[in-house]
């Protein structure tokens, strides 16, 4: 008969066992080492390049007759201009607003000052004649030309000027003067 031995017992490590409690080295923690570090990485990796926005085509200040400057209101890929007491703002860069379907939709590509000037977004604000003469705005108050004073230093701040408003007649005698 052979013999039997016994092998003696090797301690087993539990999660019940002192030592493995008390070493910070256990599994939980290696886990949550890990998602520690991966969101560190995530957070703090470059990120893909900015691609910078296309540079808007170079603008030239010209002159605008009513007219000229009507075709500006944002439609068909076009700029979106406004004018205030005859100085030519591109407000493009604010479409949510003065393009189309805009609060202020209605002075795109117009002279905007009667309307900015008595707060009122209404059409009958707007020169109906864009072949007639320009609104001289003398029949305003000093309350008024102080409200549109205010929104012109609002679009200097905020927009380019692109060019001057001028009546149809005066760009003719202008054009005719330099032709001699």
């Amino acid at each position: 008969m052979r013999k039997h031995t016994t092998r003696p017992k090797l301690p087993t490590i539990t999660w019940t066992n002192k030592k493995c409690r008390q070493s910070p080295v256990t599994p939980i923690n290696l886990i949550l080492l890990s998602l520690f570090a991966i969101l560190v990485y995530l957070r703090l990796k470059p990120s893909t390049p900015a691609t910078l926005p296309r540079a808007p085509p170079p603008t030239v200040f010209r002159t605008f007759t009513p007219p000229e400057l009507f075709p500006y209101n944002g439609l068909n890929g076009m700029p979106v201009y406004l004018a205030v007491r005859g100085r030519v703002f591109d407000v493009t860069s604010g479409r949510n607003f003065y393009g189309p379907g805009g609060p202020y939709a209605n002075f795109a590509g117009r002279d905007a000052s009667r309307g900015l000037a008595c707060g009122s977004f209404d059409e009958d604000m707007l020169t109906k004649d864009l072949d007639g003469p320009l609104d001289t705005l003398q029949d305003l108050g000093a309350e008024q030309m102080e409200a549109m004073k205010g929104w012109e230093e609002r679009f200097e701040e905020k927009y380019l000027v692109v060019g001057k408003l001028v009546a149809v007649e005066s760009k003719d005698t202008e054009e005719a003067k330099a032709k001699q």
